[in-house]
């Protein structure tokens, strides 16, 4: 399984803003849509963490951008497990444009695992653990 996670998309016209390239918000959208994406190919998708009463809430978003993307623009986000403790994991994002080999915005959310009827934050179960293999900060894309 992939400890990388690699998502490809290509910019709609509707994510442009009035400046002209994405919307800051797009990016946010995509780093969730990314985030799930990664995990169901580790094999928890949405549909597996609910049969088991859990969920990730977003704790935070950081976001610092770099260069900007356009309509048409085709764009690769990375994600990886940064760091994981007992109810909280930390999550990255890259964001590139293979065309011109240009780092778009790197990104990260740090998610807490919760019980999806009181969203309280609970223990990571070790069988999500080892689903997901933490990239160490020296060996990120």
């Amino acid at each position: 399984m992939p400890a990388i996670g690699t998502m490809e998309l290509v910019v709609p016209v509707d994510a442009i803003d009035s400046n002209g390239h994405v919307n800051n918000v797009r990016y946010v959208q995509w780093m969730q849509e990314a985030a799930i994406f990664h995990s169901a190919q580790l094999g928890w998708p949405q549909e597996r963490y609910a049969t088991m009463g859990r969920t990730w809430i977003v704790r935070s978003h950081s976001i610092e951008y770099r260069h900007s993307a356009y309509a048409g623009e085709t764009i690769r986000i990375h994600t990886w497990v940064s760091s994981f403790a007992r109810i909280r994991s930390l999550r990255k994002f890259k964001f590139y444009r293979p065309d011109d080999a240009t780092v778009l915005a790197t990104a990260a959310t740090l998610f807490l695992f919760c019980d999806i009827d009181s969203g309280r934050p609970v223990s990571i179960p070790e069988e999500v653990l080892q689903a997901y293999e933490v990239i160490p900060e020296d060996e990120e894309p």
